[in-house]
């Protein structure tokens, strides 16, 4: 039952949205269905134009889904994701702080979720 708080340049204020439990939109698809403007262009994970920075509010563990290839494949491309994040992600189980948010499935944590406001741009 995470608490998902939005920020962003592009945005008067930050937004906070409570995801249900169980709930396994992604962060893109809850930010359209909240009017909360993470620019997107394929929604699909091909074009990482919907690039976000995801920081846990909690001092727990993190708990975020694990990166799908598609995410893997254009993280590195962007140079988001360095070889330590990526091995410290797929052994440890512990998220890197960028996703697509596309991709991304809040688990039950609450995050605050960065995004620049242009597609694929610097978070």
């Amino acid at each position: 039952m995470p608490n998902i708080t939005f920020h962003s340049p592009i945005m008067a204020k930050d937004v906070t949205v409570y995801a249900v439990a169980g709930n396994t939109a992604t962060i893109l698809a809850i930010a359209k269905a909240h009017n909360i403007p993470i620019p997107f262009e394929c929604g699909d994970g091909d074009c990482a134009s919907c690039l976000i920075e995801v920081v846990s509010l909690e001092d727990k563990p993190q708990m975020g889904m694990a990166l799908t290839e598609k995410e893997k494949a254009r993280l590195k491309e962007l140079q988001k994701l360095s070889r330590e994040e990526l091995e410290n992600a797929e052994v440890n189980d512990m998220p890197p702080r960028f996703r697509l948010a596309c991709q991304f499935i809040a688990r039950n944590e609450d995050v605050l979720v960065s995004f620049s406001g242009t597609p694929g741009g610097s978070v």
